[in-house]
């Protein structure tokens, strides 16, 4: 394990540039795994810009690919950078980074989804959560591919302040397709309000910080993308555990065209859903003609803190799931027609079956 040191100012020597190095070493984008490479160091610089003072800082990058935002990140002083690189095609190259600048940067192959972080920087950087964030950061250029799926897993380990945030309330700039990034800092009201935008806006002040062209990218994207920066709340603003805040929230955007209370009835048993629909919106006090998009962070609140209210009151409630209430039920509507399919074929046969008599 690295010690804390204060370290100079430092900048790497002369390289091959981002381009001589994917020639060097014959890469390219995979489009299975969404890859797409920014080579303009002049925007991995900005991007980096954008993180805050990274001076002295211990910076965890996902997926630095080819290294251009890797570059920009250990020219900003820091004092370790750790990557974390699932294609082994990419590693020669960084390691040649690596071999530029001594000491400073660990490459680890492994897959970011499952790569264990609490125990890889100094224990001395830890801070208490109501503290300021601690000189940890997490900057990555992401594989659209696993944007979505990471960035839920890091706000649940914000919930519960472990990985990433067993150091206190680490800060993030990340890099995702501009329709996420969209959705992700979206207002209330606004058309790309969803799931994203309450998860976590109720976690961390999130902020659209830079939207990259994709021409900036190579092979060039459909899309553009979008810098965001998270910052964990000292406070989340629901307080209640991540999982039934999850439930509420994906519920009530099931039918996001459609009145809040058609997705919220879904956490309830058909036999009593209206029934229990109706006084979940009564205990929230909230308006069952909202739109899921009109719901804000307060609204959700008050439905979560009233849901909660009837799990402790039905233990059962939070194990049901609609979608195998309606398994279950095609089931046995697929099982009652092939027994009325045997009961009319075992009356024809038995018809037919009546010798014929002169």
């Amino acid at each position: 394990m690295a010690s804390y040191r204060t370290v100079g100012v430092f900048r790497l020597p002369p390289l091959p540039t981002i381009r001589e190095i994917i020639k060097l070493f014959r890469l390219r984008a995979v489009k299975q795994l969404s890859q797409n490479f920014l080579l303009d160091l002049r925007l991995t610089d900005k991007i980096v810009r954008k993180a805050g003072s990274l001076t002295n800082a211990y910076v965890y990058e996902v997926g630095p690919g080819p290294g251009g935002l890797t570059r920009s990140i250990l020219n900003a002083g820091v004092a370790e950078l750790l990557v974390v690189e699932k294609d082994s095609r990419f590693i020669p190259g960084l390691q040649m980074l690596s071999d530029a600048a001594p000491g400073k940067l660990r490459i680890v192959h492994g897959d970011v989804l499952t790569f264990k972080i609490e125990r890889v920087f100094p224990e001395s950087l830890k801070r208490q959560w109501e503290d300021d964030p601690p000189n940890v950061h997490i900057i990555g250029n992401l594989p659209f591919s696993v944007s979505t799926p990471l960035i839920i897993k890091w706000l649940e380990n914000v919930s519960h302040r472990n990985g990433p945030f067993a150091y206190g309330r680490t800060q993030m700039t990340l890099t995702f397709q501009k329709e996420v990034a969209e959705r992700l800092t979206a207002s209330t009201g606004s058309k790309q309000r969803s799931r994203l935008s309450v998860m976590a806006q109720y976690l961390c002040d999130v902020q659209h910080i830079l939207t990259i062209p994709g021409q900036a990218f190579i092979p060039k994207p459909e899309v553009d993308s979008g810098v965001v920066h998270f910052t964990p709340l000292a406070r989340p603003r629901i307080e209640q555990p991540f999982r039934l805040v999850e439930r509420v929230v994906q519920n009530a955007f099931q039918f996001r065209r459609k009145y809040c209370h058609r997705g919220l009835g879904m956490l309830f048993p058909e036999a009593r859903r209206l029934e229990s629909t109706g006084r979940l919106l009564q205990l929230a006090d909230v308006d069952p003609t909202l739109r899921p998009t009109q719901l804000s962070v307060l609204h959700f609140k008050s439905l979560c803190d009233a849901y909660r209210k009837m799990c402790d009151e039905d233990p059962h409630l939070f194990a049901y799931n609609f979608r195998e209430e309606l398994k279950q039920k095609s089931e046995k509507k697929r099982r009652q027609g092939e027994l009325q399919t045997v009961a009319a074929t075992s009356g024809a046969g038995s018809r037919l079956g009546v010798p014929f008599q002169c």
